[in-house]
C-alpha cells in the first residue's frame, strides 16, 4: 500500500514544466518531496485523515523558481531599514529617511546609522542622485546613506563625508567646484560597507526578512553573492536549525579566494541547503551609475570627466577590477576547481571576461558565467556560445530599456535597443540563467520582461 501524502494541493492548473504544454490538476508531496502529479481523481487516493488538502480552486500552480542573481543582506536591510524603492521624487525619498531617523531618534534600535536602499532616480521627474544637501536635511547629527538601487552609487550626507572622508578614494568622489557632492560611486563605498556592516545576530534577522520576503513570491533557491558578511555562517546555522526554506549557492567575493582555496572548499561541496557555488568578481560598474565599461563613451557623458586608475577616461566608464588583476584571479580560480562569475555590463568588460575564460582548459565544464551581459560586443554572443560560457541575465533590467528612459539617455538609441539581448543568446545556444539581482526580487516581475520587452 502507498503510504498517504503529507500535501496535497488539487483542483488547479498545474505546470510542471517538463513539457511547454503539459498541464496537470494536482500535486502530492511526502517528506518534502513531489511523489505525484496528476488528476484531483489520482491524488485523492493520496490522502488520508492527516494529510493537509489545499483546494487551488482553478488558480495557478508553478514549480519553485531559483533566482541566480541575489544579494539577500542588501534585500533584508531595504525590508528592515528604509525602503526608497518605491520613493517617486528626491523629496518622497528623503521623507521616508527622515521617518527612520525619527524612529532610531525614539530607539526603535539601537543603531546610529540612518541607511535607505533601492532607489531609482531615472523614474522621477527630477532625475538625479541624492546628495549631501539632500541628506543632511534627515540629519546633521547622525550619518545618513542612501544606495542607489544597482548598488554602485550611494549619497552621503555631511557627518560621513568627516568621519570617512581621508579614507574615500579621490577617484570615485564626485565634486562639484572641487567640493564633495556626497555622491561616492565604485571604490568610494568601500569605506562606508565596513562602518554599516551588520553583526551576525542583525544578519541573521536581514536574512530572514529576506528569506520571507522570497518564499512569499515563490522563489525556493537564491545564487547568493556575498562579500565580507557573516552570511555563510548563518545560512549554514539556520540549516542546522531546520529553520532555513531556501536552497542557498553562496558566491563568495574575490575578497575570500585565497581563503576558499586553503580552506578546501571547492564548487557545489555543501548540503542539500547551502552549497559553495563561484568565486565572484567585479569588472566594471553600472549604466546607471555611467561606470559600467564602454567602447564608446555615454550619450550623456561630462566631456571633462576622467577617472579611473592611470586617469582613466570616465567618459566611457572605469575598470573596478582591471584586466590584468581579473586574468590572474580567473587563472587561480580555475586551478582550483572553483566556478568564476564575472560582473561585466559593458562591452569592453565582457570581452576581456570572455578572453580570460578563453584561456582556461575548460570553461563550459567548469561553467564560468558572466553576469549581466547588457552591452555585448559584436561578435560575443557566437563567443558565448563557442565557450559554453554561461550568461547570468536580469530580464527586469529591461525596464530601463523603453524609449526615453534610463538606458536610452546613457546609450543613445541604437545602444539601447541591442542591450540585454536575451533572445539573441537563447538563439544562439548560449546557457542562460535568470536572475533579479534584488532589483526587485520578483521573478514573475522577470518573467513579464522577458516575455513582452
Amino acid at each position: 500500500m502507498t503510504d498517504a501524502a503529507d500535501l496535497v494541493l488539487t483542483n488547479g492548473e498545474v505546470h510542471p514544466l517538463t513539457d511547454a504544454d503539459e498541464t496537470a490538476e494536482a500535486v502530492a508531496v511526502r517528506d518534502g518531496e513531489i511523489v505525484r502529479v496528476g488528476s484531483t481523481y489520482e491524488i485523492d487516493f493520496l490522502a488520508d485523515v492527516d494529510t493537509r488538502t489545499i483546494d487551488l480552486d482553478g488558480r495557478v500552480l508553478l514549480p519553485g523558481f531559483i533566482d541566480a542573481h541575489t544579494h539577500m543582506e542588501a534585500l533584508g536591510k531595504r525590508l528592515v531599514h528604509a525602503d526608497l524603492a518605491d520613493a517617486t521624487s528626491p523629496d518622497e525619498a528623503i521623507s521616508l529617511l527622515a521617518e527612520r531617523a525619527d524612529e532610531l531618534d525614539d530607539g526603535a534600535a539601537d543603531r546610529e546609522w540612518v541607511l535607505g536602499f533601492g532607489y531609482d532616480e531615472s523614474a522621477w521627474d527630477e532625475s538625479r542622485y541624492l546628495d549631501r544637501g539632500d541628506l543632511d536635511r534627515v540629519s546633521e547629527t547622525r550619518p545618513v546613506v542612501a544606495f542607489r538601487e544597482d548598488m554602485h552609487t550611494a549619497g552621503v550626507n555631511g557627518v560621513v563625508l568627516d568621519r570617512l572622508g581621508d579614507r574615500l578614494p579621490p577617484g570615485d568622489v564626485r565634486t562639484e567646484n572641487g567640493d564633495p557632492t556626497g555622491i561616492l560611486v565604485e571604490d568610494a563605498l568601500g569605506p562606508v560597507r565596513p562602518a554599516i556592516a551588520p553583526d551576525r545576530a542583525e544578519t541573521r534577522e536581514l536574512l530572514v526578512a529576506a528569506q520571507d520576503h522570497a518564499t512569499e513570491l515563490g522563489v525556493t533557491g537564491v545564487h547568493d553573492m556575498i562579500r565580507n558578511s557573516h552570511a555563510p555562517r548563518v545560512y549554514r546555522d539556520l540549516d542546522s536549525a531546520g529553520a532555513l526554506a531556501l536552497r542557498v549557492r553562496v558566491n563568495y567575493w574575490s575578497d575570500h579566494l585565497d581563503a576558499a582555496i586553503e580552506t578546501g572548499l571547492a564548487t557545489n561541496h555543501g548540503s542539500a541547503f547551502v552549497r559553495t557555488g563561484a568565486i565572484k568578481t567585479f569588472t566594471d560598474g553600472s549604466i546607471g551609475a555611467r561606470t559600467a565599461k564602454l567602447t564608446e563613451p555615454y550619450d550623456d557623458a561630462d566631456p571633462g570627466a576622467v577617472n579611473g586608475e592611470g586617469g582613466d577616461d570616465g567618459t566611457t566608464g572605469q575598470w573596478v577590477v582591471p584586466p590584468a588583476e581579473l586574468r590572474d584571479l580567473v587563472e587561480r580560480a580555475d586551478d582550483a576547481d572553483l566556478q568564476v562569475t564575472a560582473h561585466a555590463i559593458g562591452d569592453r568588460a565582457i570581452e576581456e571576461v570572455l578572453a580570460a575564460y578563453a584561456a582556461t582548459d575548460d570553461p563550459g565544464g567548469a561553467r564560468h558565467r558572466i553576469e549581466h551581459v547588457e552591452l555585448p560586443f559584436d561578435g560575443a554572443i557566437d563567443r558565448f556560445a563557442d565557450l559554453d560560457a554561461v550568461a547570468s541575465v536580469q530580464p527586469n533590467f529591461l525596464k530601463w530599456t523603453d524609449e526615453d528612459g534610463l538606458y536610452d539617455a546613457r546609450l543613445g538609441d541604437s545602444r539601447r535597443q541591442r542591450s540585454n539581448p536575451l533572445r539573441e543568446l537563447r538563439d544562439a545556444g548560449v546557457r542562460l540563467a535568470f536572475g533579479s539581482d534584488c532589483m526587485p526580487l520578483d521573478p514573475l516581475f522577470g518573467v513579464h520582461h522577458a516575455v513582452n520587452a
